[in-house]
C-alpha cells in the first residue's frame, strides 16, 4: 500500500501489465487505525477509471467532428470506416485489471484473517495461561487474608484479656487503697471514740478536730459515725447480757461514749443553729446554705427546718391578731359575710406571697427544700388558719340561736361558707406554689370537719329560724295595718282582716330562696354524690314542710273568715245587720278564692323548683328521687284537703246567701196563675234579679281563681246544690197544676241567667 496526495492509502498498480503483475500489497498494519474498505477500493478505481473515460471522451469528440462537419457536409465512406473501427475496440478495457485486482485482495485478504486467527488463539492460550496463574495466586492470597484475620482475632483477644487484667489490677489497687484508707478512718474513728469514752462529762480533752471552727463539717460526720456505732453496739451488748446473765467479767460497753457524743452533738447543733440565726439576720445564704447542709446531719435536718420555720415573722402572735382584725373589723361589731369575704381574700393573698418569698429563700439555703416548704405550709394550715377561724367561726347553741337582730343562724352558715371556700382557695394556691407530699387540701378538710359534721343540723335550724322571723314579721304588718285602719264594724273589720292575711307568692318565692342558698352550701361542704343527696333531701324537706305549713295556715284563716261570716249570717237574718253578714260572706268567698289560686301559683313554683334544681342532685341515688317526690305529694295533700273543706264552705256560704235571697225577695204573687185573674208575667222577678246578680259576681271569682278539674268540680257542686235549693224553695208556693212545668223552667231559666 501507498499514500496518495490527499492522504489515503492506495494499492500499487502497473498500468503496462495489469493482469499479470500484483501491484496491491495488503499489511496487517494497514488495518490498525482508521481503516476503511470503502476508500481502498475507491482509490484503486479511481486510479483505473481516469484513463477509460479520457479515451471514452477522445472516441466522442472525433466521432461528432467527422458526423457534421462546419460547413454542413456529410461525412463521407471513409469517415465512417475509422468510426467503425474505434467501435470495434473494448468498451471497458480495465476490467480485467480489476478482476485481477480484485482476486489478488481476496486472496490477500484470506492469508491476513488465517494470520489473526493464529494470533488469537495464540492470544487466548495466552490468558488462559495467565488466568489460571492468577486464580492460583489469589486463591493463596485469600488463604493468607484468613491467616492474617485469624492472627488479628488472637491479637484482640490477648489485648482485652490483658485489659483484663490490668483492670482487675486496677480494681485490686483501688480496693487495697479503700481498704488502706477505711483502715486509716477506722483507725481514727477508734482514737476518737476512746476520747469520748474515757469519762462522763469530759469534753475538754478531745482533738483539735471536735473544736475548729473551720472544719465543723467534718467533726459532724465523725460524731453521727461515732455515735451510730456506740448505740449499735450497746444494742448488740444489750442481747449479749441477756444470754449470759450473771456474767460478772462482761465488759463496760460504750455507754460513756454515747452520752458524751449526745451532749457533743447537742452543743455542735446548737452552735450552729446560733450560726445559722446570725447568717439569717445578716440575709447571707451562702452562710446559711453551708450550716443548713451540715446540721442535716443531725436528725436529717429536722431541728434546723423547724427551727427556721418557728422563727419566721408571719407565726408572731401580733401578726395573727392583726389578721382578725383584717378579717372581722373592730371589735364589737357585726361581721358582713361580703365583708369578711373580702378580708380573707386580702389575709390569704398576704399570706401566698408571703410563702412564695420565703419558697425562693429555702430553695436557696436548705438541701431538702421540699421537707421544709412542707414543714412550713403545714405550720400555716395548722397554726395560723385555726387561730383565724376560732375567732371567725363560733358554733351557735341550737338551743338558744342568736337573734335575727344579731344576724341569727343563718350568719353563721354564711360566714361558714365564705371561710371554707377562700381557706380552699388557700389550699390550692399554696400546693401550687410547692409543698412536696404534704396534702394541703386534706388539711384545709380536717379543719372544717368539726364544723361539717353539724352542719345540716344547723342549716334545718336556720331555715326554722327564718321561717318564725318571716311569719312575726308578717304577723306584725297585719297588726299594724289593722290598727291604722280603726275599729269600723265587725263584720266589715272581720273582711278587712282577712284581705291583709292574703297569702303571698313573693313570700313562697323568698322560701325557694332560702332554700336554694342553703342547696348550694350543701354542694359546697360535700363532694360525694351520696352525702350531698341525703343533704339536699333534707334541705328541700324543710321547704316543704315550710310551704305547706304557710299555704295551709293561710287556707284556714280563709276559712276562719267563711266560719265567722256564717256566724254572722246565723246571728243576724233580718235588716240592715243581715246584708252586712252577706258582704262580709261574699268578702271572705272571694279572698278564700284568691288564697286557692295562689296556692296554686306557690305549689307551681316549688315544683318547677324540684324538677329544675333539685332533681339532678337526688337522681344520682337510688330511691332518694322518689322518696323526695312522695313527700312533696304528701305534704300538698294536706293542703288539699283544707282546701278542699274550704270549697265547700264557699258552697255553704253561697247557697246561704242565695236561700236568704229567695227567702226575703220571693212573694206568693209571683207565681200566680192565670185562673187567679192575672196575665203571665214573664219578666224577671225581684228575687231572681238579686240572685243572679250575685251568682255572677261570686262565680266572677271562682272563675279567675279555679281551673282544670278543680274548676269543674266546684261548679258541679255548686250546680247541684243550687238546683236542689231551688226545688225545695219553689216547693213552698202553690202552683196550677198546668202551668207549674213551665213555671219550673222559666224560673229557673231566670234564676241562671
Amino acid at each position: 500500500m501507498k499514500e496518495t496526495k490527499d492522504g489515503q492509502r492506495t494499492g500499487r498498480i502497473s498500468k503496462s501489465s495489469p493482469t499479470d503483475s500484483h501491484p496491491l500489497v495488503l499489511d496487517i498494519d494497514d488495518f490498525k487505525g482508521d481503516f476503511s474498505f470503502d476508500a481502498l477500493f475507491g482509490n484503486l478505481v479511481n486510479e483505473l477509471l481516469p484513463s477509460y473515460l479520457d479515451e471514452e471522451i477522445d472516441t466522442s469528440e472525433g466521432l461528432g467532428a467527422n458526423d457534421t462537419m462546419p460547413a454542413g457536409h456529410v461525412r463521407t465512406h471513409s469517415d465512417a470506416g475509422k468510426a467503425s473501427q474505434v467501435i470495434s475496440s473494448p468498451l471497458f478495457p480495465e476490467v480485467d485489471a480489476l478482476l485481477s485486482l480484485f482476486k489478488n485482495s481476496s486472496i490477500q485478504l484470506i492469508d491476513l484473517r488465517k494470520q489473526i486467527d493464529k494470533k488469537l488463539n495464540n492470544l487466548k492460550n495466552e490468558v488462559a495461561t495467565q488466568d489460571s496463574k492468577h486464580r492460583k495466586t489469589l486463591s493463596e492470597l485469600e488463604k493468607g487474608v484468613d491467616g492474617l484475620f485469624d492472627s488479628f482475632a488472637r491479637l484482640d483477644s490477648r489485648i482485652s484479656s490483658v485489659g483484663q487484667t490490668a483492670a482487675k489490677i486496677g480494681d485490686h489497687l483501688q480496693s487495697a487503697d479503700a481498704q488502706r484508707e477505711t483502715a486509716s478512718q477506722t483507725i481514727d474513728l477508734i482514737k476518737y471514740l476512746m476520747e469520748f469514752n474515757s469519762s462522763p462529762g469530759d469534753l475538754l480533752e478531745l482533738s483539735p478536730l471536735f473544736s475548729d471552727d473551720s472544719r465543723v463539717a467534718e467533726a459532724a460526720s465523725i460524731a453521727q459515725k461515732l455515735r451510730s456505732f456506740a448505740e449499735e453496739d450497746i444494742g448488740r451488748q444489750g442481747m449479749a447480757v441477756s444470754s449470759v446473765m450473771g456474767n460478772a467479767t462482761a465488759s463496760r460497753g460504750l455507754e460513756v461514749a454515747v452520752g458524751n457524743l449526745q451532749e457533743y452533738c447537742n452543743e455542735l447543733e446548737n452552735r450552729l443553729l446560733v450560726k445559722f440565726d446570725s447568717a439569717s439576720q445578716r440575709k447571707e445564704l451562702s452562710s446559711m446554705a453551708e450550716c443548713a447542709k451540715i446540721l442535716s446531719q443531725f436528725n436529717r435536718g429536722t431541728s434546723a427546718m423547724q427551727h427556721y420555720v418557728g422563727l419566721r415573722p408571719m407565726f408572731d402572735l401580733e401578726v395573727m391578731n392583726a389578721d382578725v382584725q383584717m378579717v372581722l373589723g373592730d371589735p364589737g361589731s357585726q361581721p358582713i359575710p361580703s365583708n369578711v369575704a373580702h378580708g380573707l381574700s386580702s389575709l390569704y393573698k398576704d399570706i401566698t406571697d408571703t410563702v412564695r418569698k420565703e419558697a425562693a429563700t429555702i430553695t436557696a439555703v436548705f438541701p431538702s427544700p421540699n421537707d421544709v416548704m412542707s414543714i412550713l405550709i403545714q405550720r400555716v394550715m395548722e397554726d395560723r388558719v385555726p387561730k383565724l377561724l376560732e375567732r371567725l367561726l363560733v358554733n351557735p347553741s341550737l338551743a338558744h340561736p342568736p337573734p335575727m337582730e344579731e344576724g341569727g343562724l343563718i350568719l353563721f352558715l354564711k360566714m361558714l361558707a365564705v371561710a371554707y371556700e377562700k381557706t380552699l382557695d388557700l389550699a390550692r394556691d399554696l400546693s401550687a406554689i410547692g409543698c412536696g407530699d404534704l396534702d394541703v387540701e386534706g388539711l384545709t378538710e380536717s379543719l372544717f370537719l368539726p364544723y361539717k359534721d353539724v352542719y345540716i343540723e344547723y342549716e334545718q335550724a336556720s331555715l326554722k329560724q327564718l321561717y318564725k322571723a318571716k311569719m312575726d314579721e308578717l304577723r306584725a304588718e297585719n297588726q299594724q295595718a289593722s290598727e291604722s285602719s280603726g275599729t269600723i264594724g265587725r263584720s266589715k273589720g272581720a273582711s278587712i282582716a282577712s284581705s291583709q292575711q292574703q297569702i303571698s307568692v313573693s313570700v313562697v318565692t323568698e322560701f325557694v330562696r332560702w332554700n336554694d342558698e342553703a342547696i348550694s352550701r350543701c354542694t359546697l361542704f360535700s363532694s360525694q354524690p351520696a352525702t350531698l343527696a341525703a343533704k339536699v333531701r333534707v334541705v328541700f324537706t324543710c321547704l316543704l314542710d315550710q310551704v305547706c305549713q304557710y299555704i295551709t295556715d293561710s287556707l284556714e284563716r280563709s276559712r276562719d273568715s267563711l266560719t265567722e261570716a256564717a256566724a254572722l249570717r246565723e246571728r243576724f237574718l233580718l235588716g240592715t245587720s243581715a246584708e252586712a253578714a252577706a258582704a262580709a260572706g261574699e268578702s271572705s268567698f272571694r279572698s278564700f278564692m284568691v288564697t286557692v289560686q295562689r296556692c296554686g301559683s306557690s305549689v307551681a313554683i316549688v315544683q318547677q323548683y324540684f324538677a329544675n334544681s333539685i332533681s339532678r342532685l337526688l337522681l344520682p341515688v337510688d330511691g332518694v328521687h322518689a322518696a323526695s317526690c312522695e313527700e312533696m305529694s304528701t305534704a300538698m295533700s294536706r293542703a288539699e284537703a283544707s282546701a278542699y273543706k274550704g270549697l265547700q264552705q264557699c258552697i255553704e256560704t253561697v247557697m246561704a246567701e242565695v236561700e236568704r235571697l229567695l227567702s226575703a225577695e220571693q212573694k206568693a204573687t209571683d207565681y200566680r196563675s192565670p185562673d187567679d185573674g192575672f196575665v203571665p208575667d214573664h219578666r224577671p222577678t225581684n228575687a231572681c234579679t238579686r240572685v243572679v246578680a250575685y251568682l255572677s259576681r261570686v262565680l266572677e271569682a271562682a272563675f279567675t281563681s279555679l281551673e282544670g278539674l278543680n274548676k269543674q268540680a266546684f261548679l258541679t257542686e255548686l250546680g247541684n246544690r243550687f238546683h236542689k235549693g231551688l226545688v225545695n224553695h219553689w216547693q213552698k208556693f202553690t202552683f196550677n197544676p198546668r202551668y207549674f212545668l213551665i213555671y219550673f223552667f222559666i224560673g229557673n231559666m231566670r234564676l241562671w241567667w
